[in-house]
């Protein structure tokens, strides 16, 4: 969450980077159900009090590895903000895809960043802006209510914090829509999975909305 402002750059280096508008086919598969083995003591203890029901989350908005044509190294992290897909970059021209809620257009981020920080059941001190918008107070706690969820990867352009998020959620019925205040959310046991796979300075591209992107079929289920 956090105050969002939109980035002037929309993401000139990632669009040079990426070979965009590449279809590759994948094979639809059964789909099981989301695996807990990621999940601490802690974690299972706080989403078993979840004020929210499990939601029935869209087969293509489910964890998948898939094919990647991309030139990204692995290990980093590309969001691709018109199809709702955050891809974690693996060896072998393969990604783990991920469905994701992303920001508004008017109130989305977008360009190069790096994680900076990262936390476990974050606290949330929404800035005047969001407070004044969302009518939220000063400060909510760690916890399956707060709209940060189980994870937290703060962005960071050079040494600053530019108040990006990826985080995880209170609210997964939204997962595959844009309604956030700029931030990627994810499922709290999504977030956790991608939590556990990256690492400070993991580079991060936020593809802006309107621009070509990269439409991959899926195949495996990630458990």
């Amino acid at each position: 969450m956090g105050g969002m402002r939109r980035h002037k750059g929309v993401g000139r280096i990632a669009l040079a980077v990426l070979g965009l508008g590449i279809l590759v086919s994948g094979c639809n598969q059964t789909i099981a159900p989301a695996s807990d083995a990621n999940l601490t003591p802690r974690d299972r203890n706080l989403l078993a009090m979840a004020p929210y029901a499990r939601a029935s989350i869209p087969q293509q908005y489910l964890r998948h590895i898939v094919e990647y044509p991309g030139r990204e190294a692995p290990g980093t992290i590309l969001v691709d903000t018109d199809a709702r897909y955050l891809y974690y970059v693996l060896p072998d021209r393969k990604a783990i895809r991920y469905g994701v809620t992303v920001g508004e257009e008017a109130l989305a981020w977008s360009g190069v960043a790096k994680v900076g920080r990262m936390a476990e059941w974050p606290s949330w001190t929404p800035t005047p802006e969001i407070k004044v918008r969302m009518r939220v107070p000063d400060y909510v706690a760690p916890g399956p209510q707060n709209p940060m969820g189980a994870r937290a990867l703060y962005l960071f352009e050079g040494n600053k914090d530019n108040l990006y998020r990826i985080h995880g959620t209170n609210q997964p019925e939204y997962i595959g829509a844009a309604i956030s205040s700029g931030c990627i959310r994810m499922t709290n046991e999504d977030v956790i999975d991608l939590y556990n796979r990256v690492k400070i300075g993991t580079p991060v591209i936020v593809l802006a909305p309107g621009r070509p992107r990269i439409a991959l079929g899926f195949g495996p289920r990630v458990n």
